[in-house]
């Protein structure tokens, strides 16, 4: 699994005209899940975003209950090496990804987070206003 995590004063994703997750004051975290990835990967990935210490004074979200904004983003393994046209095929298929975004989700929760998420699949529009900006790269 491979993770964009940036802090942010606000983040929001509409779908469809509709607001379906939005913070203030946490991290937003981009989500994408490869082949081979399992719930050890989530799960680990999980406490590696509550407790990294990204945000003012070297504090987690862990430390000051931060909440998180997650969004799926299958895009994260697009492969620009060749040519002009990315390649998606490092990107695990909906069926295996989807429960893992899920199971991430739920293990932060499971660690004390408040979770917002977008919509697996959907095309949404995602705001944000990075603090800092800090943004931070987190491979499994």
């Amino acid at each position: 699994m491979r993770a964009v995590v940036q802090t942010v004063s606000r983040a929001s994703v509409t779908v469809a005209g509709r607001v379906v997750g939005a913070i203030e004051n946490g991290l937003l975290v981009l989500v994408g899940v490869t082949h081979g990835d399992g719930a050890e990967q989530a799960a680990w990935l999980a406490r590696k975003v509550w407790g990294l210490r990204i945000l003012d004074e070297e504090r987690s979200a862990s430390d000051v209950g931060a909440p998180i904004l997650v969004v799926s983003q299958f895009t994260l393994y697009g492969d620009a090496r060749k040519g002009r046209r990315p390649s998606w095929t490092a990107a695990a298929p909906g069926e295996v990804a989807e429960p893992l975004v899920n199971a991430f989700v739920e293990a932060l929760r499971g660690l004390g987070a408040h979770v917002e998420t977008g919509v697996f699949g959907a095309h949404m529009l995602v705001e944000s206003v990075n603090v800092g900006p800090r943004t931070v790269i987190i491979d499994t």
